[in-house]
Parts: structure tokens; sequence; C-alpha cells
């Protein structure tokens, strides 16, 4: 069991993967197995997972620099763009990131029968001539490479206009600060970074981009009064982002409204400072450039194969392997790696 920042976390050793999916703390391992327990018995309570909702909902908002009011959640980051792509206007013109992770794209490449289209560009393209699109929908960090959006030069190019702006931070929001107040629309799933079973997705919406959207999935839990709203018409939905809540699915509900407010609590640039201190020393050591990323993807032949071999958990995206190193990752793991990478250092 290793510690870091006063969590306790098992398989951490050698585990350079929390960009496919995190490691849950001790904390959150006990609580589910109570709640099993619970459920098991038949006294698990439904009701008891309000409270893990508005924690994990406040959680999202400091962890992202969003106001909580803004914020709601549904199954994934597709289901919850989903609804946003879907209220667009006809004829809409979408620019997105060349090889963008397609939970981003595909809700909006899907409104293609409306006359939206949706254009690929390379960064500095799509910063440069975001004024000119209706829409941009881009992660804050790239799945596949780790490289990181100019954010602060998109920002300076949309402000004033009338494009909307969509950011994936799934691949950010946990190991970097964020300040994400001024994009209209901000989405993370709770998995990865954020240390929560899978099953949960939490979205912050701007009143412009909210006010055009329809509650496609309208339910009892998106109610003025969830509690109150479980049977019969008229709809009485919430009156702010919860209008758009999903109903949640418990056991990623009750994970996130444990990890994310304890991460919210934590000094984020501290936190980044560890993650991107270990990534960019990795960097060195095998010769590619400085980048205030927590993920790397390693041009090593055969790499794959030799930390597979040597029990380091990775994964292989757009042909490389992908590190990522998180709060519980440390110069062990770093070192363990570059041991195995060996010639190529």
């Amino acid at each position: 069991m290793r510690e870091a920042f006063g969590a306790e976390f098992a398989g951490a050793e050698g585990f350079l993967n929390s960009p496919t999916y995190g490691l849950p703390p001790q904390f959150l391992v006990e609580a589910l197995h109570r709640c099993i327990a619970d459920w098991q018995a038949g006294t698990m309570d439904a009701a008891s997972f309000d409270e893990p909702v508005r924690l994990g909902r406040a959680g999202y908002a400091a962890l992202a620099g969003v106001p909580v009011e803004s914020v709601t959640f549904a199954g994934n980051v597709s289901a919850a763009l989903g609804l946003v792509a879907a209220a667009v206007p006809d004829g809409s013109r979408v620019a997105v990131l060349k090889g963008e992770f397609t939970s981003t794209t595909f809700p909006f490449a899907a409104q293609s029968a409306r006359g939206v289209t949706v254009t690929e560009l390379a960064p500095d393209e799509l910063v440069g001539s975001a004024a000119e699109y209706d829409v941009i929908a881009v992660s804050l960090v790239q799945s596949a490479t780790g490289a990181v959006l100019d954010s602060a030069a998109l920002r300076a190019a949309i402000t004033g206009t009338d494009t909307l702006t969509v950011v994936d931070v799934t691949q950010a929001v946990g190991w970097k600060h964020l300040d994400m107040a001024w994009a209209d629309v901000t989405v993370a799933g709770v998995y990865k970074w954020l240390l929560a079973p899978r099953g949960a997705a939490w979205m912050s919406l701007s009143d412009r981009v909210a006010t055009r959207m329809t509650p496609h999935a309208a339910n009892w839990y998106a109610g003025e009064d969830p509690w109150q709203s479980i049977y019969g018409l008229p709809l009485r939905l919430a009156p702010d982002a919860r209008r758009f809540d999903a109903s949640p699915a418990w056991f990623p509900m009750l994970g996130a409204g444990l990890t994310l407010p304890w991460l919210a609590s934590l000094d984020p640039v501290v936190l980044e400072s560890h993650t991107v201190g270990l990534a960019n020393r990795l960097r060195a050591e095998i010769g590619l450039p400085q980048h205030d990323s927590a993920i790397v993807s390693l041009p090593v032949t055969d790499a794959a194969e030799r930390l597979q071999r040597a029990g380091i958990r990775a994964a292989v995206r757009a042909g490389a392997v992908r590190v990522g190193f998180h709060l519980y990752n440390t110069e062990d793991d770093l070192e363990r790696l570059l041991d195995v990478l060996g010639d190529n250092r």
C-alpha cells in the first residue's frame, strides 16, 4: 500500500496508466465495500446517494473552476455532449483538432443530417481561425499524446465573438490546475484522473448554451425537488443546470462524491508540480522537449512489450506507448521505467 497526499493506494507501484483509468484510494474502496454490504443485506437507502451527488457536483466545480450551479452530470462524456450537440443550430460549423478523442467529436459529427459540419484542424490553425466557426469542440489535453491546448490563446481568440467553446477536460482535471469559467461547456469522465468508478461524467454549461438546450433525457432526478417529481405531470425541472441531470448510477456517484472533494482539497499547484515534474524528468532523460503535461507518449521501439514484462502498466495509443504520472506515482516508478527503457535514454 502506497501513501500519497494523505491517502493510500494499492497497486500504485509501476502503475503508469492513469490516462486509461485511475486507481481508487483506499477510503473509496472501503466505502464501496460498505455500500455493497448494505445492498446485499437489503439495508441500502437510495436517498443516501443524494449527498455524494451534491459533493461530487461541488467537487467538480472547484476542480474545473466553474460555478456549481452550472454543473450537471450524465453517464459518460459523449452522452453529456450529445445534449449540447443536439442544441447547435442547423448548419453550424464546428472545428475540432485532428486526431481528437471521438467522444468529443462524434456527438457533433452525428448532427450532419441537420447540415452541421465538422472540420479537423491542427492546433495553431484551430486557435487562429476559431472566431470563424460557430463551435469549437476540443480536449484541453489530448488523450493519445498528452499535448496541452493553448487555452489562453483560444480564449483570447473567441472573446467577444459568438463562437461556442466546448472543452473536454477529462485528461486534465485531477492533475492540472484549471480555471475554465470562460468556456461555454466543460466535461469530464470521473474514472481517469478523478479516481472514481466508471459510469459518470460531469459537465458545466454557460447560460448561453444552457438556454438553447432541451433536456431530452428529462427524468425524475432532474426535477426541482427530485423526490417529489417521481410520478405524474406536469413537467417540473430544476431551474439551473440540474435540469439536465441523469438519474445517478449509485456506485460511480458514491465514488465521485468522495474523490472529487478530496482532490479539490489538495493544493493544485503542488499537485500539478508533482505530476508534471515526473513527466518532464522522463522527457529530459529520453530526449523529448519539456512540456507541461502529466502524459508522455514514448517513441520507443518495442516499449510496450518491455514494460509489460517488467510489470509496468501503461497503454498503447496512436501507435506509441502512453504513460501518465498521477499523485500516487513516485520517483521509484520513474526510475523503474527508465531502467526498462535502457539504451533509449
